[in-house]
């Protein structure tokens, strides 16, 4: 018995062995005087065969019976996808493991925390405990001996925490050496590797003759053989086989005359030492620990180990390692029958939440009991996968009536997820969104419903057409625009016509004969102007039309004007009259994000909350700063407050939550709430159950046996719309046509109706004015012709007989009309008639 650690104890043992004449020596070293054996060894030329942690090293003299970890625990963090853990060690074995983890966490950027076991106390490594799960460090590897490794596992148990969510990795070769009761029943994930197969006769054989080994010389306890001692074993199978091949060969390899000294200077290598090294090295058996073969530089080569796991019936393989194929995963899940342990003798409790129409009382519930009370999504869920696995549960309400989130300031969680991590219940059948947060204290199905965070608003009203729609296809502005035009081109028109002289024309009338100077006309005065663009607007013509070529420029480029115009308020008419449209303020996360006047929020303490609590996206991130600082609070209890909150907001509040929810309220009456935009992400509701637990995996098989039965989808049919109450889901979002009401065409009629009676009051107006300015001239015309008259008979009698036929002719003309150019043109001095009239017959008589 040597004190390892002691290089003057580990020296003279050594040189005492070599000045005996040994062929090779056996023993272990420790981290201080391993570089000392080497030496000797390399010097001396003596093989020193160890079942001691490997070291890396060239020397051949030195055979390596433990196999190196280095690259199946790498191995084993690329299958799990570790990219942040902590790595404890003892520095007599981890230094080279840490050397290999650390570059490549610097080559992929992994987080790595790193902790040397030989520098803590028991009190210390208790504070490092609470520490890491205070910093939520789950994914830890321990690297130590097998004594070390039992006295943590030991003390980790003593804490009695909470380990679901827990990773550990054991970087130890004698997984079920290590005694793991109470650790387990803490439920943590165990990994780790065994290079011992126990299972195997000839292993089986070995280990019962040390079993019945005479104990009591020994006074020892009967105990399995561990991994070290099978490495110790195979190390004297090594030996022996080394030499039995040495003696087949008749090799000599005497050492006759003195052994030699040990610290000779210079040292005096044994000369039949390289014989015994390239034998040993040249060794290939089957031994306790597998396939026994060394490498040139005396390491283990062409190993396997396997990998093991902690499951609730205590280990079991999972798969294992070699040089050749790396790690492979071998994991078998039996039926549920077999793999469950008491499956038929317990009822499992199913925590779940009422929510419609997930869960549900039923409205004669007092009436029943038990699971028969509930109705709902879930509720048939429930009930499919207790059938497809085969165990009988109880449903319950979570107490707290949440989800689960976990508390910031006492790291505990409540809800659903909260009764699954202490062990109040075996399963949750509920909408229960699958998280990254979640997953790491619970394990979850795949998702039984697809979904994302959607908008709920208040359904606006549609609105209704105004008297005046028809003039919606053009927007006010294009209409100003259209009347200024219109007026601006009739008089652009009146004045080219003006200064064109080719829209002049002479009149052909007799009377522009008979006088010196004829009179030129132009038809496009101010009023006949507008009259022509008026017409050309209206796509109706007009009696007159430009003859100059300015003219018809103008003429033209206006019929361009109103084609264009025309033709696109006639294809914008048709969908303004025959559409009903439903005005919605908010159309998505961006229209929402960029306005203040309408509140948003979403449920406390759910996952959509802290999907904006964690999102870099830029528009999620403004909208997380708007809810959390907004005054009133704009978070709710329940889905049911939100939606209520949403009913009575009137258009000013608006809900953020899961599609699926969304979907079912705006299927329920008064059918006031709609969903608008796309999801603003995509997740999904999986059954949870704690970790590692036995209900895992064969409900997770159920789950995808259903939705490959298209069960789930009749389940979502049967909720949502076949109970819906506000028709089919396509039935309103499809655009409809319908005839025309009179309220879409009213405002014509108006115009109509206006512009006839305008037409009428126009008229009346021109009658009475003509009618005056008739009467006006009439009157003069009379009076002319009176005073005409009595000048004449006045003369008549003055003359005498003369009056008979000359006043005729001098003032009518032929069929007695009166010639306005034969009166005399005193006449027109606008003297009082009646009174002159009245002079001149009062003198004749």
């Amino acid at each position: 018995m040597v004190d390892t650690g002691s290089s003057f104890a580990m020296t003279y043992a050594f040189c005492s062995q070599f000045s005996k004449g040994v062929y090779a020596i056996m023993g272990l070293y420790d981290r201080r005087t391993v570089n000392m054996l080497m030496s000797f060894c390399g010097s001396l030329h003596v093989c020193f065969v160890t079942p001691s942690f490997p070291v890396q090293t060239n020397n051949q003299f030195v055979l390596q019976l433990r196999p190196q970890l280095q690259e199946p625990l790498m191995a084993l963090l690329e299958h799990f996808y570790w990219t942040r853990f902590v790595y404890m060690y003892s520095s007599d074995s981890g230094l080279s493991v840490l050397q290999r983890i650390l570059d490549t966490a610097a080559e992929r950027g992994w987080q790595v925390t790193s902790v040397n076991l030989d520098t803590l106390t028991e009190l210390a490594f208790i504070k490092l405990l609470a520490d890491l799960d205070y910093k939520k460090e789950f994914q830890i590897i321990i690297d130590c001996e097998l004594e070390r490794l039992n006295s943590i596992v030991n003390l980790i148990a003593a804490q009695k925490r909470n380990l679901k969510n827990y990773h550990y990795i054991l970087a130890n070769l004698g997984f079920m050496d290590l005694n793991m009761t109470e650790f387990q029943k803490l439920g943590p994930n165990v990994t780790g590797f065994q290079l011992v197969n126990w299972s195997h006769p000839a292993v089986e054989k070995i280990n019962q003759d040390w079993l019945d080994f005479d104990s009591k010389d020994l006074k020892l306890a009967r105990r399995r053989l561990k991994y070290t001692g099978a490495l110790t074993y195979d190390g004297v199978s090594v030996m022996a086989t080394a030499f039995q091949n040495l003696r087949r060969q008749r090799i000599d390899i005497s050492r006759r005359g003195n052994a030699g000294e040990c610290l000779a200077n210079p040292p005096a290598p044994w000369g039949q030492g390289i014989d015994i090294q390239r034998a040993l090295q040249q060794v290939r058996l089957e031994g306790l620990t597998g396939h026994i073969q060394f490498d040139e530089r005396g390491h283990r080569t062409n190993y396997t180990l396997t990998v093991m796991e902690l499951s609730h019936t205590g280990p079991r393989k999972i798969g294992y390692w070699n040089e050749k194929r790396g790690y492979v995963n071998t994991a078998v899940y039996r039926p549920v029958l077999e793999d469950f342990h008491g499956l038929q003798n317990r009822t499992y409790i199913v925590t779940t939440i009422l929510e419609a129409p997930y869960m549900m009382l039923k409205k004669d519930h007092e009436r029943f009991v038990g699971n028969d009370k509930y109705e709902g999504y879930c509720a048939e869920l429930a009930s499919e996968i207790a059938k497809h696995v085969g165990f009988s549960y109880r449903l319950e309400l979570v107490g707290d009536g949440k989800y689960g989130a976990r508390d910031p300031e006492s790291k505990l969680w409540n809800g659903m997820v909260g009764e699954l991590v202490y062990g109040k219940a075996d399963m949750a059948v509920a909408p229960l969104t699958i998280t990254l947060v979640r997953e790491q204290v619970i394990d979850f199905t795949k998702p039984f419903m697809s979904l994302g965070i959607s908008i709920m608003i208040k359904k606006p009203t549609k609105s209704k057409p105004g008297v005046f729609s028809f003039l919606d296809p053009l927007a006010y502005e294009i209409w100003m625009c259209i009347v200024f035009a219109y007026i601006g081109v009739s008089v652009v028109l009146f004045l080219v016509s003006r200064f064109s002289p080719y829209e002049w024309k002479n009149e052909d009338s007799d009377e522009q004969k008979e006088k010196e100077a004829p009179e030129h006309t132009n038809d496009f005065g101010i009023f006949n102007s507008l009259w022509f663009s008026l017409g050309a607007f209206m796509q109706q013509g007009c009696d007159i039309s430009p003859r100059s070529l300015s003219g018809r420029i103008v003429g033209g480029v206006w019929w361009f004007f109103t084609l264009i115009i025309i033709s696109s308020y006639t294809a914008n008419l048709a969908a303004f009259l025959t559409v009903e449209r439903m005005v919605s303020p908010i159309e998505s996360a961006e229209d929402l994000a960029k306005q203040t006047e309408i509140a948003y929020g979403t449920l406390e303490g759910g996952s959509t909350k802290e999907f904006f609590r964690r999102s870099k996206i830029a528009v999620f991130e403004k909208m997380w700063s708007y809810m959390r600082s907004a005054d009133p609070s704009v978070f709710v209890k329940s889905t049911s407050e939100g939606m209520i909150r949403v009913r009575k907001s009137k258009g000013k509040y608006a809900y953020l939550l899961e599609s699926a929810m969304n979907e079912y309220i705006e299927q329920r009456k008064p059918c006031d709430t709609m969903k608008v935009g796309g999801n603003l992400d995509s997740k999904g509701y999986g059954v949870a159950t704690p970790k590692g637990s036995p209900l895992r995996i064969p409900v997770n098989l159920a789950v995808l046996k259903l939705n490959e039965q298209a069960v789930l989808d009749k389940l979502k049919n049967k909720w949502w719309y076949d109970k819906g109450e506000c028709g089919h889901k396509d039935s309103g979002r499809k655009d409809k046509t319908s005839a025309l009401s009179l309220s879409n065409v009213a405002g014509v009629f108006y115009i109509l109706i206006g512009g006839l009676g305008l037409a009428m009051l126009v008229a009346l107006v021109e009658f009475c004015y003509k009618s005056r300015i008739e009467s006006r001239r009439m009157k003069v015309i009379y009076c002319l012709l009176n005073s005409e008259l009595i000048d004449a008979a006045m003369r008549s009698t003055s003359l005498g007989g003369m009056a008979g036929g000359g006043g005729a002719s001098g003032l009518g003309g032929e069929n007695g009309r009166v010639v306005a150019h034969d009166f005399p043109k005193a006449g027109a001095q606008g003297l009082p008639c009646m009174s002159k009239a009245a002079g001149l017959g009062l003198s004749s008589m």
